[in-house]
């Protein structure tokens, strides 16, 4: 081919692998204008041990096997800034004369370009990985932080085993002894035996995981620093420490099968970066579990001097109300006192029920069903009245009241006791029922302001 003819040609095969859309295609262009452009028979290009899919069995063959002078060879390295990529290779030409200089310069231009292509390639890669990590990380800590998973460490085991291709995903905690035990374990291919596993007091591993630093280990099962039991399943491993605000939650440890390739140094550095995320996720879920823990007690603590100021002190007020029975001459009025006296036990009762029913509905979590919605009212109208409404509920309230009537009963209660809380200094006790039977939902507000206002509320069921 004439000089200027191959230089224009050299020209279009460079600038058209830029043009391709993909690297895989990008280095077929190169290697097939390589094999053009010196007369080669066969043209391939040898990719790197940690090469990514698209950039292996490229190759280019113009001549039948046996057609050409295999002899005849020509190899230059492919670098990609400063890191091997491998090698472009020529082999045998179709005239049968050995490859010249200019065929090397030539050679050497293809490969500085097939460099750029897999340089680009591992970047936009690396650049996958890392928005890969930092949604796995952000989804982690939402799930923690919004209590979506009843497992924290589960949580952060399995993300992180999906994040990093893994075999396995474990947590491991230190031990009273010294050590560290495997707590969680990910690990649905072979899952078995992996919980109770301990590194032993005295590790190598352990001091640097205790002191903060990550382990990376090529082959767990034959690397001397590893002593669990369970070392024999599995090949490179990571562990990396959760540590958080000084504190050492636990290590996050990712085996990947015997054979598997050796973990990257990106790999490495991502899930350092995810470790740490997860470890201050852990941190603040585990506050937050404090604090509801927290608010649950101090709600109890509220119900008991509920109880006390209002069901003690009625039930102490009816058996005034009997004793008082007891001491009267004239029966006529004995009646009515009794049944006073029923009324005002039907309603300490109601008070009971009610009182259990909110031990049951923490504090921390939405309000369930009707009963739990309008208690939810009613306690948000205790903190601007200074005290808190007796509320009482009659029959079915969460199993037969719809929705759209449980809305608008919900409005009602609302207005009610927005009234109420503008007569505040007047008021000094309200009682909320809400009766649900004989095909109707009825509301009632009752207050004792200038001898008593009453709010009444139904609807059809």
């Amino acid at each position: 081919m004439p000089s200027a003819a191959r230089l224009t040609r050299l020209l279009e095969a460079a600038l058209g692998a830029g043009a391709d859309a993909g690297p895989r295609a990008a280095l077929e262009h190169l290697v097939a204008g390589a094999a053009e452009l010196t007369g080669a028979a066969h043209a391939c290009l040898v990719p790197p041990p940690d090469a990514p899919e698209e950039v292996t069995g490229v190759r280019a063959d113009r001549a039948p096997a046996g057609g050409a002078h295999p002899a005849h060879r020509l190899r230059v390295p492919v670098r990609a800034g400063a890191e091997e990529a491998g090698e472009l290779c020529l082999a045998g030409r179709t005239d049968g004369r050995p490859f010249s200089a200019e065929d090397e310069r030539v050679l050497r231009v293809l490969a500085a370009q097939a460099g750029l292509v897999i340089g680009n390639a591992r970047l936009s890669g690396t650049a996958r990985q890392h928005a890969r990590w930092l949604r796995g990380a952000a989804a982690v800590t939402a799930a923690l932080l919004t209590g979506r998973t009843d497992d924290a460490l589960l949580a952060v085991a399995e993300r992180a085993r999906l994040l990093a291709g893994a075999s396995a995903g474990v947590i491991l905690q230190p031990t009273a002894e010294g050590g560290m035990e495997i707590v969680t374990a990910a690990a649905p291919d072979d899952p078995d035996g992996l919980v109770g596993a301990v590194i032993a007091p005295g590790s190598p591993v352990l001091e640097q995981l205790l002191g903060g630093e990550p382990v990376f280990v090529d082959d767990s099962a034959t690397d001397p620093r590893m002593t669990t039991r369970v070392r024999h399943r599995f090949g490179p491993s990571m562990m990396l420490p959760l540590r958080a605000e000084g504190r050492l939650v636990g290590t996050l440890a990712l085996p990947r099968r015997r054979g598997d390739r050796p973990y990257t140094g990106v790999e490495k550095l991502l899930a350092t970066r995810f470790a740490s995320q997860a470890a201050l996720a852990l941190v603040l879920a585990d506050a937050r579990r404090g604090r509801a823990r927290l608010a649950v007690y101090e709600d109890r603590d509220r119900i008991a001097r509920d109880l006390h100021d209002l069901v003690v002190q009625r039930l102490f007020a009816t058996g005034m109300t009997l004793e008082a029975i007891l001491r009267r001459p004239d029966a006529g009025d004995v009646r009515d006192l009794l049944m006073r006296a029923v009324e005002e036990l039907r309603s300490t009762v109601q008070e009971v029920r009610t009182a259990i029913f909110a031990l049951r509905q923490p504090p921390a979590d939405p309000p369930a069903g009707l009963r739990g919605r309008v208690l939810r009212e009613t306690a948000t109208a205790a903190a601007l009245l200074g005290f808190p409404p007796a509320t009482r509920f009659t029959g079915p309230v969460d199993s037969v009241v719809p929705d759209e009537a449980a809305e608008h009963l919900l409005t009602a209660l609302r207005r009610a006791l927005a009234g109420v809380v503008r007569r505040r200094p007047g008021v000094t006790r309200v009682e909320v029922t809400v009766a649900a039977g004989g095909g109707t939902v009825r509301l009632t507000v009752r207050d004792d302001d200038a001898g008593g206002t009453t709010v009444r509320w139904e609807s059809p069921l």
